[in-house]
């Protein structure tokens, strides 16, 4: 073996190139009013006060009976957390705040239209929508604690509504992202033995209303294929007693929610006190790869940690008006929209639409209408709104106190625009790093405690301990510039319980790699493996690399995508980019960079020589990029991701699998006609490609 293989890193060390920033401390009128100011917390929530210290949490939350066991380990890694005690979401999340606010919004939801009227759901409002609509599921669907519904829902208020009706009854709730097809949510009815579908006819987006409800059929085709039969459809109306569906509603199946609510109007229901650990709800991961597996997250657990984490690291008080800018489909929806801010008695903030409709200046005129004060989004959403209206949040008066960014790391340049634009220099930013499976955040800074570092979400939060390991199970130690794969070394009230119906797949993906012995029921030798490649600074602070299959190794040296599209994003007419590898008969991988343009700049062959010289120069010689493709946008989901495998198919030549749960699909052979007859007139195909294929590029035209 040739010393080139033998010094080949390994799998879990990723080259790490990035320049530390400097710290950006919070400002003190923050500072005077956040939950988070005791400095004895950090000691409180030591590994030497766990798992104690969660009676913090827990203490948030009012409960039936006070449990008698914090953490049960006797059957690793299926842990159970505040065993004994007995509590109900609901009532945590509605009845209780009736005394002190019943007559404040619980929900504030903006319509996409900007000619419909804001509908705002005080907490005596919200109280009665969810006793009636649980008195249906009980007394019409005949769903008792234990069943599984599933919602194909998108961000209207209907959807809390019934997840919290749900939770009175302990009924076990499954939503699955409006966006989805109908074929995904039936396998995902199929997996969870759901009985009863809720949907809604249609809900706009884009300016368009969207017919909804013709997913429910493809739904319920695919469970029964997979051999699970839905009894009952529940169809929300979008418009009050109209019907804005094609499809034909089905007899003895469908029904109209608005008109089976009549048999229940003004009905009472009382919560039902469930065992700490009973399971809440189930969320399902998207499957990119292989079947999507159903995180079930617990009531007792879960709820303690999102209402703990919403107060410290959100810094949520009842009297805010707080707009988390997510889809109730995806978990942060869960913890952030619904369950956590709920818990805490706050005014929650929803909006049905897209970001950038009709303009990009919609949500700063949102936050300014509603008085928002508490503003929380994706890296890729910041992204979009930079690229669309980079000057558009200066033409509004709202003031943040407190932003967050969540859902994948955000590029140093892109939190700076965050900051100083759209916080005007006056707020704090989270930068948050979790999961689906987790429940809550796991990396943030404190915000009042600690300074913010652009690029990097900070320590572990309250509680939390993570650990970075080698390929041996070897810590990385902090400040070695060396990447791994990030663990946490303890469990956590928000950690999901299992994966539904497949514990073997649970044991196997999260535990079992570093497990020191599988026999051991001390939590110490069952560290979390997230699956993401992480590097500790010297200061503690973590910077997350990405999903460590996300990955480009070019002549043995690991690329993280981030770091690539970060390192091109420091170029100014560049708004977004995506890294990609693809096969390179020297290297075996190379690197290219799709970028798109920020609005009014002229694609050039200047712009391409930019962002090479700036990977060059943030990363080195090693990455440069084989090509940058300038596109006019990315492939994305209707979150807001951008779909990397199918510009890595284009690339590649291959197949660009699914495309259907994008939101501009057109786009795709826009690329792909540019990119791929822009290869062969370079003469980079591949050797492999079909006379059929090689005619079919040719067919393209001329590309300049």
């Amino acid at each position: 073996m040739t010393a080139q293989f033998e010094e080949q890193p390994s799998e879990a060390q990723i080259a790490v190139h990035w320049r530390e920033e400097g710290y950006v401390y919070p400002p003190a009128s923050f500072i005077a009013q956040a939950n988070g100011t005791d400095a004895g917390l950090f000691e409180r929530f030591s590994l030497e006060n766990f798992p104690e210290c969660f009676k913090e949490y827990a203490d948030l939350l009012d409960w039936d009976t006070y449990w008698h066991t914090t953490l049960d380990t006797s059957n690793p890694p299926f842990w159970r957390w505040f065993v004994g005690g007995r509590l109900n979401a609901c009532y945590n999340c509605v009845d209780r705040h009736l005394r002190d606010r019943a007559n404040q919004a619980a929900l504030i939801w903006v319509p996409e239209p900007e000619s419909e009227a804001t509908v705002a759901i005080t907490y005596r409002e919200l109280w009665r929508r969810v006793n009636e609509f649980a008195a249906l599921l009980r007394d019409y669907c005949g769903l008792r604690a234990g069943d599984r519904v599933t919602f194909h829902l998108p961000m209207v208020p209907e959807l809390p509504v019934a997840m919290l009706a749900c939770a009175r009854l302990g009924i076990i709730h499954s939503e699955v992202f409006g966006g989805f097809s109908g074929t995904a949510c039936g396998g995902r009815i199929a997996d969870s033995g759901s009985k009863v579908l809720i949907t809604i006819d249609s809900y706009y987006r884009n300016g368009e209303l969207i017919d909804h409800k013709a997913k429910a059929d493809e739904a319920i085709e695919e469970a029964r294929k997979e051999g699970v039969e839905v009894e009952k459809v529940l169809v929300f109306r979008r418009n009050p007693g109209q019907y804005c569906s094609l499809t034909p509603m089905r007899l003895g199946r469908d029904a109209f929610v608005d008109e089976v609510l009549l048999d229940y109007k003004d009905a009472v229901v009382e919560p039902v006190s469930m065992p700490a650990e009973a399971p809440l709800f189930l969320m399902y991961t998207s499957g990119t790869t292989g079947k999507p597996k159903g995180c079930q997250h617990s009531t007792g657990g879960y709820l303690a940690y999102v209402a703990g984490t919403s107060k410290y690291y959100q810094d949520i008080h009842p009297g805010d008006t707080y707009w988390c800018f997510a889809d109730i489909g995806w978990i942060t929806g869960h913890s952030y929209i619904v369950y956590g801010p709920l818990a805490l008695g706050t005014t929650s903030v929803m909006y049905e639409g897209a970001p950038t409709f009709p303009d990009p200046g919609r949500p700063w005129r949102i936050a300014e209408r509603l008085g928002v004060t508490t503003f929380h989004t994706a890296p890729t959403t910041i992204r979009m709104l930079r690229k669309l209206g980079p000057e558009e949040p200066a033409k509004y008066a709202y003031r943040f106190k407190h932003m967050t960014t969540v859902g994948e790391p955000i590029e140093p340049d892109v939190w700076r625009w965050y900051h100083d634009v759209v916080g005007k220099g006056e707020a704090v930013i989270v930068d948050t790093w979790w999961q689906t499976e987790n429940g809550g955040f796991l990396g943030s800074t404190m915000p009042a405690l600690q300074p913010m570092k652009p690029g990097s979400c900070g320590p572990g939060v309250l509680g939390i301990h993570p650990v970075i390991y080698d390929e041996n199970a070897e810590e990385v130690p902090a400040g070695s510039g060396k990447a791994g794969n990030i663990c946490i070394r303890n469990p956590w009230p928000g950690i999901f319980q299992t994966i539904w119906g497949q514990p073997e797949r649970f044991v196997q993906t999260y535990y079992a790699k570093y497990n020191r012995d599988p026999k051991s029921t001390d939590w110490r030798d069952w560290p979390y493996l997230a699956g993401d490649g992480a590097v500790q600074a010297a200061d503690g602070y973590f910077r997350i690399l990405g999903r460590v299959d996300d990955v480009i190794n070019v002549a043995g040296h690991r690329l993280g995508t981030k770091e690539l599209e970060s390192a091109s994003i420091t170029v100014d007419e560049i708004a977004e980019a995506a890294a990609v590898p693809v096969v390179d008969d020297l290297r075996g991988r190379a690197v290219e960079m799709y970028v798109a343009l920020k609005p009014g700049i002229t694609a050039s062959p200047e712009i391409e020589a930019k962002v090479s010289a700036a990977i060059e120069r943030e990363i080195g010689k090693i990455a440069r990029p084989k090509a940058v493709w300038i596109v006019p946008d990315m492939p994305k989901t209707r979150s807001g991701k951008i779909m990397r495998r199918v510009i890595a198919g284009i690339s590649n030549f291959t197949a660009v699998g699914d495309t259907t749960t994008l939101a501009n699909p057109e786009i795709v052979e826009d690329i792909r006609k540019q990119v791929q007859a822009a290869k062969y007139a370079r003469g980079t195909v591949p050797a492999e490609l079909t006379p059929e294929q090689i005619a079919e590029i040719q067919a393209f035209g001329s590309v300049e």
